[in-house]
């Protein structure tokens, strides 16, 4: 289910991209990781990712703004992001909220912690994904108005 989801990891600190890689690598998730904000955003575009852990304090694009560009996207509007962040003022916790942010982890971050936000949110989002392709299913049963056929993976009835 949430096994091998792919995380992308995003800060401009290597050592701290280092640290949550191994991390999450330890406990068989796939991670991706970018430097930058719009290098993120070119790799959310083109890969499968589940996740994103975002550090706020960034040049050139700081997180609260790559978090809105993946909000703005009808592709990406759901992507789970949390937000890693140094900032203690409850003003940037509440940018980060209106920016769309899914959570925020405190530098300097506990791994535990870390871990038990990962897993509760890409569990939140799968149950998520299941609810809407069974609303999805259940209008396409709805809009019907003949009969249905049910095939296995081999196409036999």
């Amino acid at each position: 289910m949430m096994d091998k989801a792919n995380i992308l990891v995003v800060d401009d600190e290597p050592l701290n991209v280092e640290l949550l890689k191994v991390l999450l690598q330890s406990r068989s998730y796939h991670v991706l990781t970018a430097a930058g904000g719009a290098e993120a955003l070119e790799i959310i575009r083109k890969e499968k990712v589940d996740m994103v852990l975002l550090d706020v304090m960034m040049p050139l694009m700081d997180g609260f703004e790559v978090t809105r560009k993946i909000r703005s996207d009808e592709k990406t509007k759901g992507l789970p992001v949390v937000l890693i962040t140094a900032l203690k003022e409850t003003e940037d916790r509440i940018e980060g909220i209106e920016a769309g942010c899914d959570d925020f982890i405190s530098k300097p971050f506990d791994k535990n912690e870390v871990m038990a936000r990962v897993k509760t949110l890409l569990q939140l989002n799968f149950y998520r994904s299941q609810l809407n392709e069974k609303e999805k299913f259940e209008i396409l049963i709805n809009r019907m108005s003949g009969g249905m056929l049910v095939c296995d993976g081999n196409l036999n009835i």
